[in-house]
């Protein structure tokens, strides 16, 4: 899913217990390009709380997908501690479509008024408009 993501303007990052080593041989492994960030101090598994206390051994964390909205607010959290926890690409794609649409106004272009506002000069409402 990373080329339709990154084309919905979002962005993708993992955070691994494992080394920096590791993490960097996943990413290629993988053939991604979104960042790995390695936690081996495991500081977010305990601020979390999301260690997978069924392996003492390799002190995993439970694996988490969090989609997150702008300012880091939590949309929704899958926990792919068994395989049907974690979250289809269609589930991703829907949470993504939700945040879209609350981020932004011009999500339907054909909103009453919002076509008037354009053509008055006010692209405030607009993408990539409205952050300059």
């Amino acid at each position: 899913m990373e080329p339709e993501i990154r084309v919905g303007y979002s962005r993708i990052v993992t955070v691994s217990t494992d080394n920096i080593m590791r993490c960097r041989e996943w990413r290629d492994a993988l053939g991604v390009s979104w960042p790995f960030l390695s936690d081996e101090r495991r500081t977010i598994q305990r601020d979390l709380d999301i260690q997978e206390y069924t392996d003492p051994h390799h002190d995993p964390m439970v694996p988490h997908t969090v989609m997150l909205e702008p300012g880091l607010l939590i949309h929704s959290i899958y926990s792919g501690y068994w395989y049907w926890g974690r979250p289809t690409p269609e589930e991703i794609r829907q949470d993504f479509r939700a945040i879209t649409r609350k981020i932004r106004p011009d999500w339907d272009p054909n909103v009453p008024g919002l076509r008037e506002r354009w053509e008055a000069g006010d692209r405030g409402q607009f993408w990539p408009y409205r952050h300059r």
